[in-house]
């Protein structure tokens, strides 16, 4: 029998098992010999079942710390080591070929035509060149607008699967409780449960094939909703993608987001409402000369608040969407915006964070005087619940898009703040999925 190539793929338990779902999982001549894990708390250190693995991995494949790279590469023959997350810059994706290089391995990126998978549905995808830019509110305008032309709408999620990975191997989401029997993080809520309040059946899991094949039954189109700034798992008949000039400039700094940006049919300036003329300018100059194809649509982001004058002189803790503001490179979102324009007194809440939030502020010294809605697990939950306890506030907006009062005791007032998505163009963005949907032949007499 031939030698088998032997596999290291990095990732952070999304991309990584897609890619290995798609190209490697059935391939004879491949040998996956372990996964790595960043971004995510308490992936490393697991094992991708073999319920999903398939039978040339009978034991399953282990789940490492990427911090112990070189010392895999030291001990065990590796070919190949294969980059598969996202939102980090060019330098990163390029220091982690390094370390590959110098232990012996080749450097790979698998690019979308590799796996992307075929839908039996029309797909628009919606992705963004970093986190934060705006994704699922604009998922959510475009859901309500094709739900009233009469279109069944189907949202797949970007996978998030961090508990049970044989259980999730395809999950549908039609209200709470099905997030509650699920064990959902915090962060698999905030990018949830925005849907189901609209009325919108959510997809998601570790096996898009299944996934994609169970959703087209129930519905005449499905709209991706990228996770991060990575490109789609479905190959798109339509793809959207966000900019964000409040972050002028890095369209083109990070992996995979300057992909998508030249991949885009239609780019979102997006927060043109809040960005100044001089940014809007950048980022559209580098989408004309890097994607002179795409269309340009502007939109605004518009900010709700309840009982936002209640705030006025009161000391508030903000605790804003996690990605967004760890990894997203974001200093602070939503809320904080949101508390500053109502008059509050904003209070910082590093002097009172409980140890597992101290060292988030620690691996993201970037960040604001805001606190992360981090919850991958139960003890970061309750290092939440402890830090919030311990301020001394009046108020505590929570600009996380998920509800954390049903997941913690918090024994302050809490007032929710959101994006919405609001065109500033026409035909905007809703005109131009018009004109896509009637060349497909999709629009019924409610359009």
């Amino acid at each position: 029998m031939a030698k088998r190539t032997r596999v290291v793929i990095l990732g952070a338990a999304g991309r990584d098992f897609h890619n290995f779902n798609t190209v490697y999982r059935d391939d004879p001549a491949t040998e996956v010999v372990a996964f790595t894990a960043t971004q995510i708390t308490g992936i490393a250190g697991r094992r991708y079942p073999p319920s999903l693995a398939g039978p040339l991995y009978p034991q399953g494949i282990p789940i490492l710390d990427e911090s112990g790279l070189d010392a895999l590469l030291a001990e065990t023959p590796v070919d190949q080591v294969v980059f598969a997350y996202s939102d980090v810059t060019h330098a990163h994706v390029m220091h982690l070929a390094s370390r590959a290089l110098a232990g012996g391995a080749d450097f790979l990126l698998l690019g979308p035509q590799r796996t992307m998978l075929a839908a039996a549905r029309p797909v628009i995808a919606i992705s963004a060149v970093r986190t934060g830019c705006g994704k699922s509110q604009t998922s959510r305008y475009l859901s309500r607008l094709l739900k009233s032309w009469g279109l069944r709408v189907a949202i797949l999620r970007h996978p998030m699967p961090y508990g049970d990975l044989a259980r999730q191997a395809v999950q549908r989401f039609a209200d709470r409780t099905d997030l509650d029997a699920a064990d959902c993080t915090v962060e698999e809520r905030e990018e949830y449960e925005p849907h189901l309040s609209v009325g919108n059946t959510v997809w998601a899991g570790v096996d898009y094939g299944r996934i994609a094949e169970q959703a087209a039954r129930e519905a005449d189109l499905l709209l991706w909703e990228g996770g991060n700034n990575d490109f789609p798992f479905l190959k798109p008949d339509l793809h959207i993608v966000l900019t964000d000039p409040l972050r002028a400039g890095h369209e083109l700094t990070h992996h995979p987001g300057e992909t998508v940006l030249r991949m885009a049919d239609i780019v979102v300036l997006a927060k043109c409402d809040a960005a100044a003329q001089a940014q809007i300018q950048q980022v559209t100059d580098n989408v004309r000369r890097i994607n002179p194809r795409a269309a340009l649509v502007r939109a605004a982001s518009p900010i709700a608040l309840v009982e936002a004058e209640a705030l006025r002189d009161r000391r508030v803790v903000v605790v804003e969407d996690g990605p967004s503001v760890t990894h997203g490179g974001m200093a602070y979102g939503a809320g904080f915006v949101a508390a500053s324009r109502a008059g509050a007194q904003i209070v910082d809440p590093r002097p009172y964070a409980a140890p597992p939030v101290a060292e988030v502020f620690a691996a993201y010294p970037h960040i604001g005087p805001v606190l992360p809605a981090m919850g991958y697990t139960a003890a970061q939950l309750e290092a939440l619940r402890a830090t919030l306890a311990a301020m001394p506030v009046d108020y505590v907006v929570a600009a996380t898009p998920a509800d954390l009062a049903r997941l913690i005791a918090i024994d302050k007032p809490v007032l929710r703040a959101r994006y919405d998505y609001a065109e500033l163009d026409s035909p905007g963005l809703a005109g131009r999925v018009r004109d896509f949907l009637a060349a497909l032949g999709l629009l019924t007499a409610y359009a």
